[in-house]
């Protein structure tokens, strides 16, 4: 049986293509709104990192009624480092929205989500969206989104999509590149027409998959997924099993307390759903992603999508500095731990491991962004840690080591590619192709993962801020040879105390400052940086020294340099092997890993000795 009431959406694109923007439009199309009511942009963006980075990070669900036929939508994460949340929700939809911006055109995500979409069977509409931007190339980005379709082996069906003209911005649509449209019904039919209705067998047992997570402080874990097959009833006895864990060892009886739909921004609660539908269940204390929620009869888990590996590890450890537990709630390895195994709950992509020491855990994920994420939320909940700089998870396949290898495209001015061309070339990039794009160069390499730490600011310098870079992980290859990581040092204090106008001015002229006068500091933080190798110990509590001579000009103010201000990623990117990042609420500070001066050049003499003897 067919349910043609009902159909279930993604909306997939790179980042920054405007899915979010789009799922607004058809929020506000489809009635969900009051005439009078106040709406912030962006609506489905519910978390205060997501609003202040114009990113999506977690898979959000709505529904939008249009005439009699309710369409379940899920917006997706556009960012690489998220894919696994597009990888698993991909499972609950029978249709996906392709959004292509109108100038870009495909971009690397855009290809990773697409693919995943295809490999499931889904059927795809196209939407080119941005079609106002002054640089749109419309034709061309239609070529390409179809050659892109011949490239991942689109089945015909696929590759006969139909192809729609946006700007969600505005909220038209139209069919017709050549016509800009009033609203956005074009989609809704190019839905209701192209994507199939889910099979909805409701007298057959229950059966439905877990494929993403919610939680409520008052209810615990919040279950969301698509069933399968059958019905289900609040208050049913119903048993949970993993398909990768041996059957029926692992199978729990539980209690569906509460059953939830989705309409519009709001959860329903109900007391039956039916097959084909996405809904939310509450009452199921330590249920994961990956469950099958199946009747007591017939206990059939389903097959998980298998997520990619994280690729990219970094030591998260207890906070040791002098100024540990100054701003921190949560300051213990107990609270570190328990924060950590919490995440993995919700997130399938990140991976938590114990090291040698109860004061440190390694924490595996997507990329640096995934990873940065974690940090700043756990910053803003009270957590006072410190972590290691990134490094990349090499594996060793029949005696050869391998590493990660990202697909990187950058949209670069003509002036520029020599700069970008030579960057990467310098961190093991291999160059794909350069395809002209008016007066702009589109280059795609294929890059070690390492050699994209700290990469990105050095790009935009390169590029005067005019370049757009984006990248995702391709595929293991043999590991690639040594890379320089940093050209370089550390300006490192050597006296605790708070910096002076007097210290930080004669420290200036060594390199560019982090600190400002006042600023307390301790042994072996980083106050700044230096333009050449090798770290250089200075003193910035210094004072002057009081006489009873006054010369001419001897009280002139010090003119200091402003400091160099760095978000927490530009923090990670800029450590060296030898140094940690140093997370509270309120601070972050670059220190070195060993804080007295005398024990780092114990520690580099040891290590100089080593080298000799091997």
């Amino acid at each position: 049986m067919i349910n043609e009431k009902l159909r279930n959406v993604a909306i997939i694109a790179h980042v920054d293509h405007g899915k979010t923007t789009l799922v607004d439009e058809l929020l506000k199309q489809s009635g969900v709104y009051r005439e009078n009511q106040a709406v912030v942009e962006r609506v489905m963006d519910s978390n205060a990192l997501e609003r202040e980075r114009g990113i999506t990070i977690l898979a959000k669900n709505t529904a939008v009624t249009y005439g009699d036929v309710k369409i379940n939508i899920v917006d997706t994460p556009g960012h690489a480092d998220f894919g696994g949340e597009v990888e698993r929700i991909l499972k609950m939809v029978n249709g996906v929205i392709l959004l292509v911006d109108a100038a870009e055109g495909p971009m690397p995500q855009t290809r990773f989500v697409l693919s995943k979409a295809l490999e499931l069977g889904h059927r795809v509409i196209i939407a080119i969206n941005k079609i106002d931007r002054p640089d749109r190339r419309i034709d061309e980005v239609v070529d390409e989104i179809l050659e892109l379709l011949m490239d991942l082996n689109a089945t015909d069906d696929q590759l006969d999509s139909p192809i729609l003209y946006c700007s969600a911005r505005r909220g038209i649509c139209s069919d017709n590149p050549n016509e800009e449209g009033t609203d956005m019904k074009p989609l809704f039919e190019a839905i209701l027409n192209h994507i199939p209705a889910p099979e909805a067998n409701v007298d057959e047992p229950f059966q439905m998959l877990v494929s993403a997570l919610d939680y409520n402080e008052f209810v615990g874990r919040i279950a969301v997924g698509r069933i399968e097959r059958g019905t289900l009833r609040q208050n049913q006895e119903l048993v949970v099993c993993n398909y990768h864990e041996e059957s029926g060892a692992a199978s729990k009886k539980v209690k569906a307390t509460n059953l939830y739909e989705f309409d519009g921004l709001n959860r329903v609660a109900v007391k039956e759903a039916y097959a084909g539908n996405i809904i939310a269940i509450s009452g199921i204390s330590d249920i994961t992603i990956g469950d099958t929620i199946c009747v007591p009869d017939v206990v059939e888990p389903l097959p998980f999508v298998a997520i990619s590996e994280p690729t990219v590890e970094m030591t998260f450890c207890v906070n040791d500095s002098p100024f540990a537990g100054r701003d921190g709630k949560y300051v213990t390895s107990r609270n570190l731990r328990d924060r950590l195994q919490l995440e993995t709950l919700k997130d399938v992509s990140l991976r938590v491991t114990e090291t040698d020491t109860t004061d440190a855990f390694n924490v595996a994920g997507r990329g640096e962004m995934h990873l940065s994420i974690l940090m700043e939320t756990m910053r803003r909940e009270g957590y006072e840690f410190a972590v290691s700089p990134p490094r990349v998870l090499t594996r060793r396949v029949n005696g050869v080591l391998e590493e990660p290898l990202e697909r990187l495209v950058a949209d670069v001015p003509e002036n520029c590619v020599g700069a970008v061309i030579d960057k990467l070339g310098a961190r093991k990039g291999e160059m794909i192709q350069m395809i002209p794009a008016g007066s702009r160069m589109k280059l795609e390499f294929l890059v070690p993962s390492r050699g994209l730490f700290g990469y990105r600011n050095e790009f935009l310098t390169d590029t005067r801020g005019e370049g757009i870079m984006a990248s995702v992980f391709e595929k293991y290859a043999p590991f690639k040879g040594e890379l320089a990581r940093r050209s370089t040092g550390s300006l490192v204090a050597f006296e605790p105390g708070e910096c002076s106008s007097y210290g930080l001015f004669n420290a200036q002229d060594r390199g560019a400052l982090f600190v400002e006068p006042g600023v307390p500091v301790y042994e072996g933080i980083v106050v700044g940086v230096s333009p050449k190798q090798g770290d250089i110990d200075v003193n910035v509590c210094r004072k002057k020294n009081l006489t009873n001579m006054r010369a001419a000009g001897s009280e002139e103010a010090l003119k200091l340099v402003p400091v160099r201000r760095m978000s927490l990623e530009q923090c990670i990117e800029f450590l060296a092997d030898d140094e940690l990042l140093e997370i509270t609420p309120e601070n972050l500070r670059i220190r070195k890993a060993i804080l007295s001066k005398q024990d780092r050049a114990k520690d580099r003499a040891a290590r100089a000795r080593l080298r000799e003897q091997q």
